[in-house]
């Protein structure tokens, strides 16, 4: 791959889950600047059409990497592993039963507006969140193995959307 087709060869930076935060911002300002269209203001239509579409590709792959998920999803991506497909469902069975269990919780917490016990699901999905985090990095930095960050990602991408089933349940008691 080549900065053309892969974000962090666009910003200069390694492959790697970990990343510099400050080294890329830095590096993103720096693309920015070069290929900002302002910059082509006086250029041909054909100059600031391909401007505009470096600044987008670079905006796009800025949000990618400064997002750890997204980060997470694009490297599992890059090594040929694809989280979001959508015919591989298999999940580790321990996952699935806490799924459940997370869900069976949300509904009771609901159920008798009980605030205390949905602010306890979302400290769990916090603590789960950084051990996903952890293992991710792990597999991707430190072993090389896409698989098992494949299926660690999967988790994450879950955790997520139950976080964001959290929110709505508790801005429609809000609203109530």
């Amino acid at each position: 791959m080549d900065i053309h087709d892969n974000h962090f060869a666009l910003f200069g930076l390694p492959e790697r889950f970990a990343l510099d935060a400050p080294a890329l911002d830095r590096a993103y300002r720096e693309v920015q600047m070069q290929v900002h269209p302002d910059r082509f203001a006086r250029q041909g239509a054909a100059e600031q059409r391909v401007a505009l579409q470096w600044a987008t590709r670079a905006n796009e792959a800025y949000g990618i990497l400064r997002d750890p998920l997204k980060r997470a999803i694009y490297l599992c991506v890059l090594r040929g592993r694809d989280p979001a497909d959508e015919h591989d469902t298999t999940m580790p069975p321990a996952f699935l039963m806490q799924q459940l269990e997370w869900r069976e919780a949300l509904d009771d917490a609901r159920a008798g507006a009980d605030d205390a016990a949905v602010d306890a699901l979302r400290g769990q999905l916090d603590a789960k969140r950084v051990r996903l985090r952890d293992e991710v990095e792990q597999a991707l930095d430190r072993e090389g193995d896409a698989a098992a960050a494949t299926e660690r990602v999967r988790e994450w991408m879950f955790v997520e959307r139950f976080a964001d089933d959290i929110r709505s349940a508790m801005q429609r008691a809000a609203a109530h």
